[in-house]
């Protein structure tokens, strides 16, 4: 294949941008802010589980609390008539009369374990209701570093698209001035050798491999026309000679 010696060495510019491009993508792949936001989005996802069970444990030893304060408040009423009976006078059998003074203190007794039932709920209820508070400020923390997260990753995403469409354009207008033939040659192998289709000879080493030629090697490009498309032996990409090549 002939090519004209500056298709060659535009075919190298090409293969700069090219090159920059890939880099550019995987800038985008690799933005910190993607690691941060994942681990971020974890972090707040389990806060939000924590925050829910605490917030739930609060309803429920809410209702659990109403519940045994209506038990206290039922014994105590009923606790509240007896010893009105007992002050009337109502009841004068000496039997009946130790049955209600039986059945006072027995009342007495179980309004005591209830109110302590009581207390011990809401001992737990206000535990759940400081994990909810605590969880909820540490969740709108959270919240908040997400989206400052956010907002730098899309202003660096903003800046490598911006580059990445400059670079593409001028990519563009070059690689339409590249023989066909030659840049589809180069497109087959930057697509099988890493993206690195062309490389330049640069103080008779090849920039694509990083190898430098033998001697025969040398000889040969030597005597090769300047029209000529030559190949690095070794990784066989495009082997664009310039005036710093060593020949």
């Amino acid at each position: 294949m002939n090519a004209e010696p500056a298709d060659q060495i535009r075919l190298l510019e090409v293969q700069a941008l090219d090159s920059r491009i890939a880099q550019l993508d995987h800038k985008r792949k690799s933005l910190p802010e993607h690691a941060e936001l994942e681990r971020l989005g974890a972090d707040l996802t389990q806060l939000r589980d924590l925050l829910v069970a605490a917030r739930t444990e609060d309803s429920d030893t809410g209702r659990e609390q109403t519940k045994a304060e209506q038990d206290v408040d039922q014994v105590r009423q009923r606790a509240v008539r007896d010893q009105q009976r007992l002050d009337s006078g109502a009841v004068t059998s000496p039997k009946d009369l130790e049955n209600l003074q039986r059945e006072i203190t027995s009342l007495a007794k179980r309004q005591s374990d209830l109110e302590d039932v009581v207390l011990e709920v809401m001992e737990r209820r206000e535990a759940a209701q400081q994990r909810a508070t605590e969880l909820t400020g540490r969740v709108a923390s959270l919240e908040t570093k997400v989206g400052e997260a956010e907002q730098r990753k899309t202003a660096a995403l903003s800046g490598i698209d911006a580059e990445g469409f400059t670079a593409a354009k001028e990519r563009e207008v070059l690689a339409s001035a590249v023989p066909d033939d030659l840049l589809k040659l180069y497109d087959k192998l930057r697509a099988q050798q890493g993206g690195v289709g062309a490389a330049r000879l640069y103080q008779k080493r090849c920039e694509g491999c990083r190898l430098e030629l033998n001697i025969t090697e040398l000889n040969d490009l030597r005597a090769a026309p300047a029209g000529t498309v030559v190949r690095c032996e070794n990784c066989r990409r495009i082997l664009v000679r310039t005036a710093d090549s060593g020949l």
